[in-house]
């Protein structure tokens, strides 16, 4: 059950980032300008009468920030009573700390009238507390736990790629939140030509910024290519490995297409969303590869990340001899 709550949550906040794009996509961050409070009422006894135009996305953004926020007030002490790894319960509360700090710098984004670096920055927070959401809903599962069977090998080669990879991706994602919060998306308003040219034939800072975007999807698209073509052809019957590997082949063929159509349909608001929520699930994809390619490593070298201790067993605390017995057991 713990398990599935935290895969729970994980869905929740995946809805969490769909509401916060559709929230930049209609421009509508500052359509409710008062924080915490909404118009001067509650945020939850704001009437529903007036959820109208940008009002809706922004306050039904606040809403579903908070039903995450107490979902993972949940979690956190669920794992803290229930998990027995302690690093787990630590990465709960961590992630409980991650949803506050989103919620300060979602206010401070309203009060402050969307500075373009504290915006980017709570997209920049939103995809990492989603990646720890998605981390505590794979340590909790019975096969991270067991273990994925007994093919389970050791490949330095592929947690390198893996890790590259993930990390390439988290970078795609700022820019493109940097590019979406500066006004840079439609900077070079052509694709998949730039100015009817290969490369820009002008340039000024949002032309570069939108530049450095579609360099980054060729770059992350390549790298995704590399690590799943090495997992099929060394780790073919891993299933664990496998099935993410497809997965995150056809997300990114969905994401490449997203952005084109992104560009040639004037940043339309349900494809830019689509965009922003497919680009997260590309990054929660490749963490997931990533976190199991290092769990054999880490089962090596016998620690607890990936074998955590045996609860009521022979191995969970040192045998207590009476006091009684010890001369006879001398």
């Amino acid at each position: 059950m713990l398990h599935r709550f935290a895969t729970f949550v994980a869905g929740c906040t995946i809805l969490l980032v769909l509401a916060g794009s559709l929230v930049t996509s209609t421009a509508s961050g500052l359509s409710v300008p008062d924080w915490p409070t909404t118009y001067g009422w509650n945020m939850f006894t704001f009437p529903p009468e007036h959820w109208v135009g940008g009002i809706l996305y922004e306050h039904g953004h606040r809403l579903i920030a908070s039903t995450v926020g107490f979902l993972t007030i949940i979690l956190a002490a669920w794992l803290w009573r229930a998990e027995p790894r302690r690093w787990v319960r630590w990465l709960g509360v961590a992630a409980l700390g991650a949803v506050i700090a989103q919620g300060i710098l979602g206010g401070i984004t309203v009060l402050f009238f969307l500075p373009a670096a504290i915006s980017t920055a709570h997209a920049g927070l939103a995809e990492i507390f989603f990646c720890m959401t998605v981390a505590i809903a794979l340590f909790t599962s019975t096969a991270w736990i067991r273990g994925y069977g007994s093919i389970e090998a050791d490949d330095a080669m592929l947690r390198r790629v893996a890790t590259t990879t993930t990390v390439l991706i988290y970078t795609q994602i700022l820019i493109g939140a940097t590019m979406r919060h500066t006004g840079a998306g439609l900077a070079i308003p052509d694709f998949p030509l730039m100015f009817g040219h290969l490369l820009p034939t002008h340039w000024d800072p949002k032309i570069a910024i939108h530049f450095a975007h579609r360099v980054g999807a060729l770059v992350v698209t390549l790298a995704i290519i590399a690590t799943s073509a090495h997992i099929f052809y060394h780790h073919r019957g891993r299933r664990e490995l496998t099935r993410p590997a497809a997965l995150i082949l056809a997300l990114v063929a969905v994401q490449v297409t997203l952005g084109a159509l992104t560009v040639l349909s004037r940043r339309d608001v349900s494809i830019n969303s689509a965009h922003v929520v497919v680009g997260a699930l590309v990054l929660a994809t490749s963490l997931v590869i990533t976190l199991r390619s290092w769990r054999t490593a880490l089962t090596a070298v016998g620690t607890e990340l990936a074998r955590p201790p045996v609860v009521g067993g022979a191995s969970s605390a040192p045998t207590q001899i009476p006091v009684s017995q010890r001369g006879a057991r001398a």
